[in-house]
């Protein structure tokens, strides 16, 4: 988020994915609440690109103001679009191109064309009397897309002439060296996997690379194979990008996956999602059975990604089930079926060298991408005094040429459960991750506070903790006696006397068992 005369403007609106130590969660969106009485200040939303991880989160912020412009590449919004018609929101969209240069509030902003694994990307500069800001999306430097849509390098380096005061650049692959292969060296990889493929082709891949289903439609022609989409988002923003002309499908080659019935398999391409390992996807599911694709023995199955970080065990998951039921899987670990769409170390240099920033603030990706970026940038010769390694919520200043850290505001994670935003905290996550690997126990009893005696129970029983309920005798009685002890000491609330039994099943199971399961105890006053 930029700030200046207090006027505020948005560079993207995106999504994480949640990891395995989040169980439950859908999405998590950005923490807005600082943003929520300062909505009116809000001029625009600037969007790169149409990935998720930057467009995602616009129908939670959009549901507070839907009034906010939004300003992005024709596809970028037919995408969004697309997504927010699904929330019932008509966003004020306003179409920019490469070249194009407004003014919006006190911000002068200019887009310059970038590469990226996802067709009409941006970078953005934004000028404003504090100085001259450089951001470049998620981008790379592929010399030879599939579109002929190169990275503005002369835009940059005009940019560079005048005097970026602070460069934000993509860290994604900081630390892979040398260069990011072309798009176009898939094309023959895949030519070979589907001329040596005995039956249906299954290719997933994030649903919005247009460039790699292009190629995977075009080896189906070639090889004569019809091509079905299967997932929603895949359905839906294959269907945008080809009504936009975007995508290319020859006459009779897409068809509906009810008419795949109707052919031999040896003549059948499935494109769909999950290529990240989603449980919900349509990959996963094929994987756990429980999808009305059935994976057989015939079956050549192309994983057309690579992995993002965090997503490795779900990804090994997906590959092992669809190995079990006898299908060729072919992956990035085994062939060239995906190239990044980010630079690598070697384009990063490239672009420090071209752009020659006074200030850096490497941007999208972990703390180790971060830390690559901001060495990538001390060796160009950006002092280190200049180079800003931030984290969420953290509030850099841009004044006389110097971006420094001034500040940060209250920011976390807002977990999307189901119909629930928001209500899912830490702590209730902390409680779902130890109920689904420590199990729970609970314990009832029954006490007379007047006569000081426990009159029913205790009743101990255990879920996810030992199969076998005869483990849990031994701390039948200590449980007793500790109640038996407390009520004749004159402890009469129940709160206290539940807290007592949950200290000393608590002790006992952490040195007989070496667990730590969830302890639930219930004392009630007969």
């Amino acid at each position: 988020m930029f700030e200046y005369g207090g006027r505020h403007r948005i560079v993207a609106w995106g999504v994480l994915f949640p990891e395995e130590s989040q169980p439950g969660v859908d999405l998590i969106l950005p923490d807005f609440s600082y943003l929520e009485d300062r909505l009116d200040q809000v001029d625009a939303i600037v969007l790169t690109h149409g990935h998720e991880d930057h467009i995602g989160a616009l129908p939670f912020l959009l549901r507070q103001r839907a009034d906010i412009p939004l300003y992005g590449s024709r596809l970028t919004l037919a995408f969004v679009e697309a997504k927010l018609r699904e929330a019932r929101i008509k966003p004020v969209a306003h179409v920019v191109t490469e070249g194009e240069r407004l003014t919006i509030g006190p911000f002068d902003l200019e887009f310059l064309a970038v590469n990226h694994s996802i067709p009409d990307a941006l970078a953005v500069a934004i000028r404003t009397p504090a100085g001259l800001v450089l951001h470049t999306g998620d981008f790379k430097m592929d010399q030879l897309p599939l579109d002929g849509r190169v990275t503005d390098l002369n835009g940059f380096a005009r940019l560079g002439d005048e005097g970026v005061d602070l460069f934000l650049v993509d860290s994604t692959n900081a630390e892979v060296p040398g260069f990011i292969p072309s798009e176009r060296e898939i094309s023959p990889v895949l030519d070979k996997v589907f001329d040596r493929a005995r039956g249906r082709v299954i290719v997933a891949s994030f649903a919005s690379h247009v460039h790699r289903i292009q190629q995977i439609i075009d080896a189906a022609a070639e090889h004569g194979r019809k091509v079905a989409f299967v997932g929603r988002s895949m359905v839906r923003n294959m269907g945008v990008a080809r009504d936009l002309g975007y995508l290319t499908i020859p006459g009779g080659v897409l068809v509906s996956v009810d008419a795949l019935d109707d052919l031999p398999d040896d003549e059948v391409v499935l494109v769909c999602t999950g290529s990240q390992g989603e449980p919900m996807a349509v990959l996963s599911r094929i994987a756990n059975n429980d999808h009305q694709i059935k994976a057989g023995p015939d079956d050549t199955i192309v994983l057309a990604s690579s992995l993002i970080p965090g997503n490795e065990n779900a990804v090994n998951r997906v590959i092992n089930g669809l190995t079990r039921s006898g299908a060729a899987v072919v992956h990035k670990g085994n062939a060239l079926v995906h190239v990044s769409g980010h630079c690598s170390a070697g384009e990063l240099l490239y672009a420090y060298n071209i752009v020659k920033p006074r200030n850096v603030m490497p941007v999208h990706g972990e703390w180790r991408h971060l830390r690559a970026n901001a060495a990538l940038a001390e060796r160009t010769g950006v002092p280190r005094d200049r180079i800003v390694v931030a984290e969420d919520g953290v509030v850099v200043d841009l004044k006389d040429g110097v971006a420094r850290i001034v500040g940060a505001v209250p920011v976390g994670y807002v977990f999307v459960d189901g119909a629930s935003v928001g209500d899912i905290t830490e702590a209730a996550l902390t409680d779902r991750r130890v109920l689904g690997n420590e199990g729970f126990i609970s314990i009832f009893a029954a006490v007379d506070i007047t006569g000081g005696k426990v009159v029913a129970g205790p009743e101990i029983e255990a879920r996810g903790f030992h199969e076998d309920p005869e483990v849990l005798k031994p701390v039948h009685d200590e449980v007793r006696k500790e109640l038996e002890r407390a009520l004749a000491d004159g402890v009469v609330d129940a709160h206290q006397l539940q807290q007592r039994i949950r200290r000393v099943v608590g002790r006992w199971v952490s040195q007989t068992h070496r667990r730590r399961p969830m302890i639930i105890p219930v004392v009630v006053e007969a």
